[in-house]
């Protein structure tokens, strides 16, 4: 094949790409494509030793939520520790913006008076509270937190493998974000600070 009727044909596939490109414009299909969505969160109640804790309590704050227990051998201490350590760097007009809230997957061993004083240990700001089990599947599916009781070891008791990450709550009671297991204290403030208002 000769070079200048190749060169013709590299035209002629040169006009039709820009053609289609110009004047090709398919339909849309007849229903839009599903977009994967990410949790919903919202609003739900708890119970604290000190009773009923709802999310709207905290309207016009930042929320962070950990869910977690007690017994748990490290996660739990550490992100909590992580959390506490984030808070001290807030002043005292920030502090009074942020609410925390340590909410047990293991409603089973965690009474509200053992969670008060759990949370309290790390902080005096961190409030513990639990719900039923029906509750805490149905707030844990629309946070995107997951945990699942593991079989007893023989002597040790169980655990309950769970998210580890703290959930963000701005203060319009919306999930806006997640900080990472064991953040850095700045990592922990920096993201509060995005949500606090300022005078």
């Amino acid at each position: 094949m000769s070079e200048r009727v190749l060169a013709v044909i590299a035209a002629l596939l040169a006009a039709l790409v820009l053609g289609l490109a110009l004047f090709w414009h398919p339909a849309p299909p007849e229903r839009p494509l599903p977009v994967a969505a990410g949790p919903a969160g919202g609003a739900f109640t708890v119970q604290s030793a000190d009773g009923p804790i709802s999310l709207d309590d905290f309207r016009g704050k930042v929320v962070l939520l950990y869910f977690g227990y007690t017994y748990c051998p490290d996660i739990c201490p550490t992100s909590l520790m992580s959390t506490a350590a984030g808070l001290k760097l807030l002043s005292d007009e920030e502090r009074q913006q942020v609410r925390t809230l340590f909410i047990s997957v293991d409603p089973e061993r965690d009474t509200p008076a053992r969670l008060k004083e759990y949370a309290a240990f790390f902080d005096p700001g961190i409030l513990g509270a639990t719900a039923s089990p029906e509750t805490l599947a149905d707030v844990a599916k629309r946070y995107g937190v997951f945990y699942a009781r593991q079989p007893a070891d023989a002597g040790s008791g169980y655990v309950v493998d769970h998210t580890s990450e703290t959930l963000v709550v701005a203060p319009n009671g919306k999930l806006v974000g997640r900080i990472p297991h064991a953040a850095a204290p700045e990592v922990v403030v920096a993201e509060i600070r995005k949500l606090l208002i300022h005078p």
